[in-house]
This record gives C-alpha cells, structure tokens and sequence, in this order.
C-alpha cells in the first residue's frame, strides 16, 4: 500500500483528527511538521500552494484539508 505523507503541526486540530482516522484505519503514514522544521513548510507549499494544514500527499495526489472522501479515493478504498 502507498504509506502517504501528512504535513502537520503542532497544534493542529485538525491534523490529530487525520492521523487519528489514518491509525483507526491501519494505514501507516509519514508525519512532516511543517512548524518544526522549515524545509517540510517549503515542500508543503510548493505541493499545495498554500502553508494551511492538514495536507496530505498520497502518491502525488494533493489533497487539502481532513477529507475523508478524498483521501479514500485516492488510497483506493473507495
């Protein structure tokens, strides 16, 4: 399975709630604190065009914000 990419930060409501859906779901991601380190709040705005969080990044597919739908789809359990 594709492992995505979520870019996060700290305190982020947000981005607990899609990491919280990512483990309910047993889907193994890769966490970038863009408010840690600044090279990951670069990426996430060259990827998204913005530096709002959350962002996931499955396998080239950005998809902005928690949508669940979205993030499904583009993971293929839809």
């Amino acid at each position: 399975m594709i492992k995505p990419i979520i870019y996060s930060t700290k305190h982020c409501p947000w981005c607990v709630k899609l990491k919280d859906f990512f483990k309910k779901n047993n889907i193994e991601f890769e966490e970038r604190m863009a408010d840690a380190d600044p090279r990951y709040a670069m990426e996430l705005e060259e990827k998204s065009g913005q530096s709002g969080v959350p962002v996931t990044d499955v396998n080239g597919k950005i998809i902005i914000g928690y949508n669940e739908p979205a993030i499904k789809k583009a993971l293929g359990l839809l």
